[in-house]
């Protein structure tokens, strides 16, 4: 279980999962490129290379945007050459009381940043995979709209789902070029995104009610953590995961198995 010289990219690392991944990754060898719109990105790249002695770059940006997805593409060809691992892991949520109550501009946000963004970092990132016959892409979904669906959160659900769909048909397409794919699938993650966005909002109760709430309804009686997730995504990234592609792997204690 090791990323010893590997060049892997995180989108959304800034916070929560995505810079739990980039610790995890960086412990065990890996070469990163992070990308987040927070500034804050800087500091954590900066903090990680510190402690690990591996090389980090990052780059703060909008995933969505013609001008971050250029400078991602240029980087990597300049400046690592190639790139063995990219994990998309930016998300978006937006509530709503239900479908016909959501704002367009919601709709399309979610789906924008959750699924489209996907799509357009994979078109500049895949021709470089194939031209080295290698490559291994994860994508985070959600157990919200992969598994399971929830109320109030069509756009995010749909998004979601969404992944899901184009993580197994980018899995079939790019077998032949040694390319695998899969989705990781969260439930109830402590972070400040699963707390302050959905939860405190979604249960009209305080924080620590919700919380409560939360873990007694998750079999294994507890929230998950942003490590939880990033053991997942190691193993998902490594060498020991190389006969698996097209799967989406669900990390939510056992909530979807009721």
């Amino acid at each position: 279980m090791n990323l010893n010289d590997k060049i892997c990219v995180i989108t959304g690392s800034g916070n929560g999962i995505g810079e739990q991944c980039a610790l995890k990754f960086a412990e065990y060898g890996a070469t990163l490129f992070l990308i987040d719109i927070d500034e804050k990105i800087k500091n954590i790249s900066e903090s990680i290379e510190k402690k690990y002695n591996n090389k980090v770059r990052y780059l703060v940006g909008d995933i969505t945007s013609k001008k971050t997805l250029n400078l991602i593409e240029s980087t990597i060809i300049k400046e690592f050459k190639r790139i063995d691992v990219l994990f998309n892991n930016v998300g978006v949520i937006r509530l709503s009381d239900d479908i016909s109550e959501m704002d367009e501009e919601d709709w399309d946000f979610q789906v924008n940043v959750n699924l489209k963004s996907i799509y357009l970092v994979l078109k500049k990132i895949i021709p470089i995979m194939k031209n080295q016959n290698y490559g291994n892409i994860l994508n985070t979904a959600s157990m919200t709209g992969s598994v399971v669906g929830m109320s109030g959160l069509a756009g995010y659900c749909a998004s979601k789902g969404g992944v899901v769909g184009l993580t197994q048909s980018v899995a079939l397409d790019l077998a032949k070029y040694n390319i695998r794919c899969n989705a990781i699938s969260p439930g109830a993650i402590d972070t400040d995104f699963y707390n302050n966005e959905f939860l405190k909002n979604n249960t009209n109760e305080d924080l620590e009610s919700g919380k409560k709430y939360m873990e007694s309804v998750i079999p294994f009686g507890r929230y998950g953590s942003a490590e939880d997730v990033a053991n997942v995504a190691l193993f998902l990234a490594s060498e020991l995961s190389g006969y698996v592609t097209g799967q989406n792997i669900i990390v939510d204690g056992g909530y979807s198995a009721q």
